[in-house]
Parts: C-alpha cells; structure tokens; sequence
C-alpha cells in the first residue's frame, strides 16, 4: 500500500477572522485589490444563462454574489485549498446547485473541463499562483470559442517593487497549519508580459486596464485588469489585436 503524503494547506487561515462576524451573501464585486470601490462585474458581460467558473475561489464570496445577483446557469468556484473550500461550503452551500464549490487545483479542473465554460474569472486568485504556461492554455481550452477570461492581478509588488518583466515567480514566506516556514509562489508581471503569454494560449480581443488604488498606506497596490476571449480558430495567430487602457 502506498500512502500519499498531502502538501500542507498554505490558505489554511485565510479569511477565518471575517467568516466568523460577516456570513452575508457580499452585495458587491470588485476586482481591485483593496476590494472597496473600482469597476464591478460588468468586465464579465452579460452572465444570464452562461456557465462561468472562479478560478482560485476562496471563501466563494464572488462567486456567491454573482450566483445570487446575475442570473448565470451555474457558477463552479475551484479551489485548491481544503481549508476555503470547507468555509466556502459553510457560508455558501444554501446558494447550490447554483453554486458548485470544487476542490481541486485549477490546472487539474479545467483540463478535465474542455469547452465547458461561457466565463473563466480570477480576483487575485489561481491566475497570480499559478505558471502561466500551464494556466493560461488550459484555460482557453475549458472556455467556449468565443469565451470569456477575465483575472485581477498585482500591477506590482506590495512593498512597490515593480512587476518582472518576464514570466517569472517569486517565492513569498508564509507558515503551514503546524506553524512551520514555507514559500508561496507568486507571479506579479508587467502588462506586456500578459498579453504575450495569453496570445500564446490562444487568447484574442487583450485588453489591460491600470486601476489605481483607492487608499494609501503600506501592502496597497495598483491593479491590472486583463480581459481576453478564446479564438474561434484552433491555432492562436501572431497578431492578436491588442488595446490598453489607463485611468
């Protein structure tokens, strides 16, 4: 008999203060960091009847507000955290079969989902602690021709530290459940490093949009919010029409 020795959980504590005062279905969706004003769901388009998926779910709270406020066929919230997942069940399993929370890695959800979502979301979530290489692809192949991948990330470091300029992770100290020292990888990349890796993937119609942040004060940060569909065509082409936009 083999036994399998599971990876320690690194979200294990992650929004367990607020799960214990704030059980409300959130009466609002932002995609900036400071979680407190800024664009809303519309970056997602119209989502009654579409099966959309949050990639990188946590607590399911987006996915909750949107499953509760926009009418969508389905919304599956993936996340590879048992600890979120557990919570997220806790505070949102009334909203299913609406609602459909998923623990599993992302990568490993959407290449057993080809062609099985209308939308594909990330608010800070899967897209920032996964290899873009491995994401992005897999992403466009569980979307729809013509779908939708839209993802809020760090438009730099938290210390201000400016984004890499090429695909590259760094590794952020964090604990395991037992107290222990461990590294979290995280990718925090510069606009254009973006917009290459998902005309790779087969991404097309790339928008980016600098959102700044609303507060000042230490780990603040500006957001990138990209916005890309699936190509009809099997094979992505070079010249995938680009447009950014700043505020």
């Amino acid at each position: 008999m083999v036994r399998v020795t599971l990876p320690p959980d690194l979200w294990h504590h992650y929004g367990r203060a607020r799960a214990e005062h704030d059980r409300a279905i959130p009466g609002a969706f932002h995609w900036i960091w400071s979680q407190d004003s800024g664009p809303g769901p519309e970056a997602l388009g119209d989502l009654t009847g579409k099966v959309v998926c949050d990639l990188g779910a946590g607590a399911a709270r987006h996915a909750a507000h949107l499953a509760a406020h926009y009418q969508p066929a389905r919304i599956v919230a993936v996340d590879a955290s048992p600890a979120q997942c557990e919570m997220a069940t806790d505070l949102y399993g009334h909203l299913a079969p609406g609602l459909r929370i998923v623990p599993c890695d992302a990568v490993s959800h959407l290449r057993t989902a080809a062609g099985a979502y209308d939308v594909i979301y990330s608010v800070f979530g899967a897209v920032d602690f996964t290899a873009p290489h491995e994401l992005l692809p897999a992403a466009a192949a569980a979307l729809r021709p013509g779908g939708r991948l839209v993802f809020s990330t760090l438009a730099h470091y938290l210390n201000g530290a400016p984004a890499q300029p090429d695909p590259v992770a760094v590794d952020l100290p964090v604990k395991t459940p037992a107290g222990e020292a461990a590294t979290m990888r995280r990718w925090v990349l510069q606009e254009h490093v973006w917009v290459k890796a998902l005309d790779e993937a087969g991404f097309s119609s790339i928008v980016t949009e600098m959102l700044p942040s609303a507060v000042d004060g230490p780990r603040m940060a500006d957001t990138l919010l990209v916005t890309a569909a699936r190509q009809a065509r099997t094979q992505p082409t070079p010249t995938s029409p680009v447009r950014s936009l700043s505020t």
